[in-house]
């Protein structure tokens, strides 16, 4: 496997951590719909302004290269993957290479092939896939450190998908920890493991205690990590989500002000953005915008 071939240093994918120095990143253009009423169908909060979208995502774009991160960024070439701007969830990129989900919405099933076509092309090795009847979804998927993967059990993540993902990181002495989501508004509405908590360094997470799933707060407690609470007010505008460039540097929306007052007072740097469009409208944060390739101490 490519993999075994590489030392630590030179390999170009590896992501087993939420707040690791992110080195190279995966991003995906909006692309125009082809349907102007297709926002009602991907359930997005009004109709898509393609225009707004392309200059937000490339401000985005801008901010990782200025700090520092090697940008990769695709275009699908199909106008009804919407939802595609979102890498971080068909994909989950391990140290032996990149592990297929399958999307628990399936108007996003058919993006797994589009980054599988992606990673081949970037020479990541494809480890394995998770299988219908499973579903797993990367919002889903949090690394609590380079050995644990603490997973959402969701309406988009299922109990088989969660028992196939465990079995493909087994050789990689990585141990699954499951943890039921809420139900909260239901299954017509995406509530991911990662809309509730973010880390941003191995002692501090962001989170949204009301509901973060008790086996969570336990052991996020056990393992005495800070926690940055979202006040209720910045719930709706995805405070909890947070994208960690390394330890204490983080990207957040920029309306999350007492959020990014709270992560300011605990040493971090923060990098606000806009992102009325690419973000509000289709509910997706910087941790859903971006897809971690490689993050190396």
């Amino acid at each position: 496997m490519r993999a075994s071939a590489s030392t630590r240093e030179d390999r170009t994918f590896g992501a087993q951590s939420m707040v690791a120095p992110l080195r190279r990143v995966l991003l995906v253009r909006p692309v125009p719909p082809a349907d102007p009423d297709c926002w009602r169908a991907f359930g997005y909060l009004g109709p898509i302004d393609h225009q707004r979208a392309v200059t937000e995502h490339a401000a985005l774009v801008a901010l990782l290269e200025r700090e520092g991160v090697e940008t990769i960024v695709v275009e699908p070439d199909d106008p009804n993957l919407q939802d595609a701007i979102f890498p971080f969830d068909p994909v989950i990129v391990t140290e032996a290479g990149a592990i297929l989900l399958r999307m628990g919405k399936a108007q996003r099933q058919p993006e797994v092939a589009f980054l599988e076509r992606v990673l081949r092309d970037l020479d990541v090795p494809i480890v394995g896939r998770i299988e219908a009847p499973g579903t797993v979804e990367g919002g889903d998927c949090l690394w609590l450190d380079e050995r644990t993967l603490v997973v959402g059990r969701s309406y988009r993540t299922n109990d088989a998908g969660i028992a196939q993902l465990a079995e493909l990181v087994r050789p990689l002495d990585v141990a699954v920890i499951a943890v039921d989501l809420p139900h909260w508004h239901g299954p017509g509405e995406c509530l991911h493991l990662l809309s509730l908590v973010s880390p941003v360094d191995v002692d501090l997470a962001v989170v949204y205690p009301p509901l973060v799933p008790v086996r969570l707060m336990e052991l996020l407690s056990a393992r005495e990590i800070q926690l940055i609470a979202v006040p209720d007010e910045e719930f709706p505008t995805q405070g909890p989500n947070v994208l960690a460039l390394a330890p204490r540097r983080c990207v957040i929306l920029r309306e999350n002000e007492r959020t990014i007052a709270a992560l300011e007072a605990a040493g971090c740097t923060v990098y606000p953005y806009e992102g009325q469009e690419i973000s509000h409208n289709r509910s997706g944060g910087p941790t859903c915008l971006s897809r971690p390739l490689l993050r190396r101490w």
